[in-house]
């Protein structure tokens, strides 16, 4: 840990830091990842550091975000250790176990040994296991760590995480089911990944798409730097996404960019996802922790009042970017 932003007084301080003492960890998240990669590995090359355990924690991390991270800053050498968790879950709940599992782009991996998660529909009924079906993350059955309650509110803790999907009239621990309230699939081979905030999952002409699917299609496109989606109400299709990006440095915000970030979403996913609009960005709305706040850009999307921005790194990006949707 060190005071002070990543980029001051240059770009390269993080691995400044690493070579003088010698670090062999490291600690970030998705959203540096793809700062760093914004900033162009030029600023890596030339620091003679050596990590050996590199993890990303505070939202999923698009396969090629991972990929450039392995690369580039783990010299292709590193283990990358991505987790799913939350405050409420007290620890890792999924996660990949180095010398273990093997890594695998963009998945948070399996269990914890003890963890128990499962993917429900909406109606409670358990999704088939590793059929890569999207559904809503549960846990069934207790784990060391979890939360008791929440303060003041006894109510309200059985509400917002057991309701929905346990027999709270029960006294056995069994029927009660935790509801994480994120969006994730397991694959074939057992490992989750996770889509992210059931609030980031839209309906797209009847299909569930979450966030992360379609980021991770304009990820694919090397001008882009980041990119958060957003869904924009339609009459016919239900919801469609618009799709907020930022370019790499050196990379000219054109119709050309436009056309290969319409093209990769529609390879990856297919036409049905095509976004309504591609916005060009200086940045995006980010919470001081680095998350991307969709939800006012869904705001901004949709043309409705701004949310809460009193959390945000700089309250006057989602501002900036309204004035210039409404402008064009």
């Amino acid at each position: 840990m060190y005071e002070g932003a990543p980029d001051h007084p240059t770009r390269s301080r993080i691995w400044e830091i690493a070579e003088s003492y010698d670090v062999d960890i490291f600690h970030t998240s998705p959203t540096a990842v793809r700062q760093f990669m914004k900033w162009g590995e030029e600023h890596v090359e030339g620091y003679d550091f050596d990590f050996r355990h590199m993890t990303t924690v505070g939202e999923p991390i698009q396969p090629e975000a991972w990929l450039w991270y392995y690369k580039h800053i783990g010299d292709e050498s590193a283990v990358i250790v991505d987790t799913w968790w939350q405050t409420e879950t007290g620890g890792h709940l999924i996660t990949n176990l180095p010398a273990i599992h093997d890594m695998k782009p963009g998945s948070a991996g399996r269990p914890a040994p003890g963890i128990q998660p499962a993917i429900y529909d909406d109606n409670g009924e358990e999704i088939p296991p590793a059929s890569g079906e999207a559904g809503n993350l549960v846990i069934e059955r207790p784990w060391p760590g979890m939360l008791q309650t929440v303060y003041g509110n006894d109510e309200r803790f059985i509400s917002e995480y057991w309701e929905r999907f346990s027999d709270t009239d029960s006294d056995d621990a069994a029927d009660w089911v935790y509801e994480a309230g994120d969006g994730a699939v397991q694959a074939e081979d057992g490992y989750y990944r996770v889509l992210g905030r059931l609030d980031d999952v839209m309906n797209v002409a009847g299909h569930r798409l979450g966030t992360m699917e379609l980021e991770s299609a304009v990820a694919e496109v090397e001008d882009v730097a980041e990119a958060a989606v957003a869904a924009r109400e339609d009459a016919q299709k239900g919801e469609v996404p618009d799709v907020y990006v930022t370019v790499r440095e050196g990379v000219e915000e054109s119709e050309a960019v436009r056309d290969r970030i319409v093209s990769a979403i529609e390879r990856e996913i297919g036409k049905f996802a095509r976004p309504s609009e591609v916005v060009f960005v200086d940045d995006l709305p980010k919470t001081r922790s680095g998350k991307i706040m969709r939800r006012l850009l869904e705001n901004i999307s949709n043309g409705d009042e701004l949310g809460n921005t009193t959390t945000l790194r700089d309250p006057s990006v989602p501002e900036a970017i309204r004035d210039q949707v409404q402008a064009d």
